[in-house]
């Protein structure tokens, strides 16, 4: 559905007496953050947060002077507040996004970096101090200094980022006490100048995102606790169903890199009384991913390819995304930014559309580390002593004196955790260091960089090559009529199961091997199917493949992309809107069937009747106002506990569950699947057993649910877009009424969903849809903050508006900002 702004009755969102003093409370009372700021200055009202209400009718037009800027340059506001920027050369145009990008969204792109370089402790004190420790400890402003190295020797890239460092600066040395945000205010401290720094750390906050989810310590300990046979059937290098993103293989059949396992591998891992306890205290969200697909002109009613991309990350206000046109003589390019670096990320220009799903390959492996002693001025490597490099890390910790970590640097890496910090767990007195690939040198300015000038499928080949970590596939599409979609990044060439487990450090026998060849990186282009696709699943089946591909990856999205786009021709915008939204659940279509023949209804009470026959009646959609969704995943919940809890206790970690395809695939293989059988118990437990208990116990819980009113699907996943905080409620929203879940194509989360919907037809005269779960003002006191909220949960869609300059008096331009060099 399409949605116009301009009927939309806009709300304002003021900030209101009762929310000041909701946020008050809990900035005092918060066990995660600091004391309030002095309450006079808070609430003066000619510079505290009453300043930060914005009417309505607000005037964002104006007349700028600013330093650094080349030429005069344009920038029309239209109706959603979307800038559209016309600059007369490129580094102007990456000039105004950073002044654009500080304006609309300053405290949100600052605290990002703050959060990647560990130093949330300077603005709530040593409640974080563990938090920026273990940041510090990833290496994450070590591999961002390597980043901006990498930056700055490419002459294209330096002056892009200077250009948009020098945007930032330029609106924060003009900003008033009074236009300050107000999260600076309720945290009390002030906004600092910008540097090319910082948009290397955002990048690596980004890398870490959506590459940073890894299992190294669980599996190590699960292997040790449960033997490598029991491990093995538990946690399956791949499903047995799967649909990858290259269904061909289009891999060299002569590897450019000759993987070999050492001899003794499979035995050299930690033994039961070695295994560590890691705890890591801010893993990813397992579900960052995204789906992604171009149809060729031969499947559309246009005749004309179609583009769409909708990247699953997490939900927060202020968005993630900020959307904007930049326009100047050697580009014109629309779509999604990410504010805290130049560049249109997800989005289209004149000539070609491009968009990216996450690769969901291991990059980051953990090695134990032998110490000569306790000083760790030398370790053991390839039978000898060698010396350690040291990394002193000062963090300013509000309140309490300075900490300095004393960080040791090894051929692997950082050491992450040792004697002195383990999140918290234990570790044995052993130390273990962290190889990431991103510590290596990149520059994935030039990946956007090239995108927005490319005009063609080698153009697209060029610009991707850029692409290092986080590992994407990333879709194109041409007015030509070209398709392609590319498994890109640099990926390290592996042996089975290697980075699964923590490795031995002693010498180089478990370093990584090498990088796989970037001409082996699966692509399709043109395929005869008339359609690209991907949606976290593998790149390729594993089998094919002369690497491992060890990662996390998901496989239902994509088998259920894959199946409609195959039936689909004709296809226009709505349909593809439809796709994209779409709630079928593909793991429920497989599991119920199976289980509701193993129920034996006649035993069923009552009220375990009632949702049997919800159960059974349900159409398999995870639709708002429905309760089977709910019901499913309540049942589905009990029987994994009653069939995996005893091999799970028994290793320590009795929540650390297999994926679910690993249960249900074996209980479609086998009704006597061997873990349907409690260890802890003399009888012999069976899928119909086991099915019967799991069922009752979640009627139990249906009842309870149902008569508080949350069964209905909407209600209990209850969708909430928190402030990125986490703990500013009335800066959030919250309990969103929606449908879509973890395994459908509208794949939303409580906290996690599609965070940027976009539809790109390539016709002469580009027809383009889009939304995101938030506003462009990060402002909570705009009514530009949430207003697209409603919109995004409804499954609607703007139009995108790819302006040009002869339509400066088109009624969509509310306000025009004419900027010139002072």
């Amino acid at each position: 559905m399409i949605f116009n702004a301009e009927n939309q009755s806009m709300k304002f969102v003021p900030l209101l007496i009762s929310s000041a003093v909701t946020i008050l409370l809990i900035v005092v009372f918060s066990t995660r953050w600091g004391p309030a700021p002095a309450f006079g200055e808070f609430l003066s009202p000619q510079h505290g947060f009453w300043q930060n209400a914005e009417p309505v009718d607000k005037d964002f037009g104006q007349d700028l002077q600013l330093p650094g800027l080349q030429d005069p340059a344009e920038i029309y506001l239209d109706d959603r507040l979307v800038p559209h920027v016309f600059a007369a050369n490129e580094n102007d145009a990456y000039y105004l996004q950073g002044y654009l990008h500080a304006k609309f969204r300053l405290w949100q792109m600052e605290f990002q970096t703050y959060a990647a370089a560990g130093r949330l402790s300077e603005l709530v004190g040593a409640k974080a101090l563990d938090y920026d420790r273990e940041k510090r400890r990833l290496g994450m402003g070590y591999a961002a200094e390597k980043a901006v190295a990498e930056m700055e020797s490419n002459p294209l890239s330096k002056a892009e980022a200077d250009a948009y460092t020098a945007g930032v600066n330029a609106y924060i040395t003009g900003l008033k006490e009074s236009e300050i945000p107000v999260e600076y205010k309720i945290l009390g401290y002030k906004p600092e100048l910008w540097t090319n720094l910082k948009t290397a750390l955002f990048q690596k906050y980004i890398a870490f995102d959506l590459a940073g989810f890894e299992t190294d310590f669980e599996y190590t300990n699960l292997r040790s606790r449960l033997g490598y046979a029991i491990f093995n059937k538990m946690f399956p290098i791949s499903p047995d169903s799967l649909d990858p993103v290259v269904p061909a293989d289009t891999i060299s059949r002569a590897p450019g890199i000759l993987v070999k396992a050492p001899a003794g591998s499979d035995t050299a891992y930690l033994q039961n009384n070695d295994t560590p306890a890691v705890h890591v205290l801010s893993k990813p969200d397992r579900d960052n991913g995204s789906n992604n697909w171009a149809v060729s002109g031969t499947k559309t009613k246009s005749g004309s390819p179609i583009l769409c991309n909708d990247p699953h990350l997490g939900l927060n206000l202020p968005s993630i995304w900020y959307e904007m046109q930049l326009s100047c003589p050697a580009f014109n390019a629309y779509g999604a930014t990410f504010p805290g670096a130049p560049g249109v990320i997800i989005g289209f220009n004149d000539s070609c559309a491009f968009g990216f799903t996450n690769g969901m390959r291991d990059v980051r492996d953990y090695y134990e580390i032998t110490f000569k002693d306790d000083s760790r001025r030398e370790y053991m490597y390839n039978g000898q002593w060698v010396p350690t490099d040291f990394r002193y890390e000062h963090i300013i910790v509000k309140d309490a004196p300075e900490y300095t970590d004393t960080i040791a640097y090894t051929v692997f890496g950082p050491v992450m955790y040792d004697k002195t910090f383990s999140g918290n767990r234990r570790t044995n007195n052993k130390y273990y260091a962290v190889r990431w690939k991103g510590h290596d040198a990149g520059n994935e300015l030039m990946v956007f960089n090239q995108l927005a000038h490319a005009k063609n499928y080698s153009d697209y080949q060029q610009a991707i090559k850029w692409l290092h970590t986080p590992g994407q596939n990333a879709v194109f599409a041409c007015k030509n009529g070209d398709i392609a979609i590319t498994a890109q990044g640099e990926f390290p060439a592996k042996w089975r199961r290697q980075g699964d487990f923590v490795m031995p450090g002693t010498d180089s026998t478990y370093q990584w091997q090498g990088t796989i060849p970037q001409t082996e990186n699966p692509f399709m282009y043109n395929p005869d199917r008339g359609y690209v696709s991907s949606a976290n699943q593998y790149p390729v089946k594993p089998l094919t493949s002369p690497y491992y591909l060890g990662g996390d990856y998901r496989i239902y999205r994509g088998m259920t992309i894959n199946r409609y786009l195959n039936q689909m021709n004709e296809i226009g915008i709505e349909d593809m809107m439809k796709l994209q939204t779409d709630t079928y659940n593909p793991f429920a279509g497989m599991a119920r069937p199976l289980l509701l023949k193993n129920i034996d209804s006649a035993s069923l009470n009552s009220d375990e009747s009632k949702y049997y026959e919800l159960l059974r009646e349900w159409d398999l959609r995870y639709d708002a106002d429905g309760k089977g969704a709910s019901i499913f995943n309540i049942f589905w919940d009990s029987l994994k506990v009653i069939v995996w809890h005893d091999e799970l206790e028994k290793a320590g970690m009795p929540t650390f569950y297999p994926q679910n395809s690993t249960l249900l695939e074996g209980i479609l293989r086998d009704s006597a699947y061997e873990f349907l059988d409690d260890i802890n118990t003399p009888e012999k437990e069976t899928l119909s057993q086991d099915v019967n208990l799991a069922f009752k116990r979640a009627a139990l819980t249906c009842k309870k649910m149902d008569a508080d009113g949350k069964l209905t699907w909407g209600k209990f996943k209850g969708t909430e877009i928190r402030h990125l905080t986490q703990v500013l409620t009335p800066f959030s929203r919250l309990d969103i009424n929606n449908g879509g879940g973890e395994y459908a194509i509208d794949a939303l989360k409580k906290y996690h969903g599609p965070s940027w919907r976009m539809i790109v037809q390539l016709t002469r005269s580009t027809e383009a849809y889009g939304i995101y779960p938030g506003g462009q003002s990060g402002n909570p006191g705009s009514p530009y903050y949430d207003n697209f909220i409603d919109n995004w949960a409804n499954g609607k869609y703007y139009p995108l508006w790819m302006m040009t300059k002869d339509e400066e008096t088109d009624k969509r331009v509310k306000a025009i900002i004419r900027a010139t060099k002072s």
